[in-house]
């Protein structure tokens, strides 16, 4: 399958930005530079605009591969890799934070997104409707279990379900990336995508600037450097720590 530089380098830029957002997140849980993640309106947004840039790009690349006629074996075999890595994730995210480990995060949410997309690839512009619903159900159901649905809040809320999105709070985990209202911000991008396959195919095709090449590369190798970046800043980290206990 052919590979589209300004897509890849998009992706990078997704990557950097959420390589620095864990640093600073490394840095407050060693203590280092404590901050609260959860809640800081600087923080929240940031990771909002982080995961929606990163499922925005997923969903551009889907477009790009249904264009180009991938096949579903290819399509599984990627499919297998982040499935599996989300595995590893969840295994991961236990060892270190048991009480609120990573049950439902963006890879793995990633895999049941990636899923519907590949399903509904055909929808076409009816693609850019059904992301801005899928957006606003989230909101609908906060309405709903904390007014007249109030009794169902619990089924909702709790892990069995919550991977929907239809919650009236969030659960107490170190990443949530449900299925809504994230699958609305992959639809738009593969409609977006869709769109400029068909239509302005030049801009996907823009050649890079030189400076902009790293950023490229970072992108096709995205899965490999989200599983590799964390254990290396954390581990790196812990050594800084161990030491100025030494001295």
């Amino acid at each position: 399958m052919r590979r589209y530089d300004a897509v890849d380098a998009l992706r990078g830029v997704a990557m950097v930005w959420m390589t620095v957002f864990h640093f600073c997140f490394d840095l407050s849980h060693f203590g280092l530079w404590p901050q609260n993640f959860r809640v800081d309106p600087f923080w929240t947004t940031q990771r909002t605009m982080i995961v929606s840039l990163f499922l925005f790009c997923a969903g551009l690349g889907q477009a790009i591969a249904w264009h180009q006629g991938q096949g579903w074996r290819r399509f599984g075999r990627r499919w297998m890799q982040i499935a599996g890595c989300a595995l590893l994730v969840s295994a991961g995210s236990f060892v270190m934070f048991p009480a609120s480990f990573i049950y439902f995060g963006v890879l793995h949410g990633m895999a049941v997104m990636l899923l519907i997309a590949r399903c509904t690839a055909g929808w076409g512009r009816w693609l850019w409707l059904a992301g801005l619903v899928a957006v606003a159900l989230p909101w609908a159901a906060q309405q709903l279990l904390t007014g007249v649905w109030a009794d169902a809040a619990p089924w909702f809320n709790g892990r069995a379900l919550n991977w929907l999105g239809l919650v009236s709070r969030k659960p107490f985990t170190e990443d949530y990336v449900p299925v809504l209202p994230w699958l609305g911000v992959l639809w738009w991008g593969l409609a977006a995508g869709q769109w400029a396959v068909r239509a302005r195919k030049g801009w996907l095709q823009w050649r890079l600037p030189a400076g902009l090449t790293p950023l490229a590369t970072l992108g096709r190798w995205s899965l490999s450097y989200y599983m590799a970046h964390q254990p290396v800043m954390i581990g790196l980290l812990m050594a800084v720590v161990w030491v100025m206990g030494r001295t």
